[in-house]
């Protein structure tokens, strides 16, 4: 694992871990990368509660909830889907915050429309997700890598907004 997905997941813990927050993932493409960076960290399980590897859309569907007609009409790799993937891992795996990850890791799979290296990253609440777009095609190994970096580093800054960290008396 990359030092600063080690670094970032630390932070996560620092704003988790006495918050009484709870989180969640719900990947396709990463397989497991992000949660797997979360639970690097010592003392994760006081926060992290599990994930939910979708690789296929039955699995989207039947698991996170994911509309049939959305991954019809505008395929799984769209800002829509890892939106509904967020929710639906918040409410199948009953956590206060999630982070999603969709999209063409390469090297085959992509089209014109949706090239490889085209990669979602949603994160937030049932009331608040945000989703961010990776385009650049680095190879297979890259394209994860950095779906799984900029998905804790998006999802630190969008917690730093939210969890208000008690003041300790000192």
């Amino acid at each position: 694992m990359e030092l600063e997905n080690k670094v970032l997941s630390r932070e996560i813990q620092t704003m988790f871990y006495e918050s009484g927050k709870t989180l969640g993932t719900a990947e396709s493409c990463t397989g497991g990368r992000i949660a797997e960076a979360i639970i690097a960290v010592p003392g994760a399980s006081e926060y992290f509660k599990g994930s939910i590897v979708s690789y296929t859309n039955e699995v989207k569907e039947n698991l996170l909830g994911v509309d049939h007609q959305l991954l019809e009409e505008k395929t799984a790799v769209c800002p829509e889907v890892a939106e509904a993937m967020v929710k639906g891992a918040i409410k199948t795996l009953n956590v206060d915050y999630a982070i999603s990850a969709t999209g063409i890791a390469g090297p085959g799979g992509g089209t014109r429309e949706i090239p490889v290296g085209t990669i979602y990253i949603g994160f937030g609440t049932a009331d608040d997700v945000r989703t961010i777009m990776l385009s650049e095609d680095e190879g297979r190994d890259k394209n994860l890598a950095n779906a799984t970096n900029q998905a804790l580093l998006s999802f630190l800054e969008f917690i730093k907004e939210k969890i208000e960290l008690p003041q300790h008396e000192g």
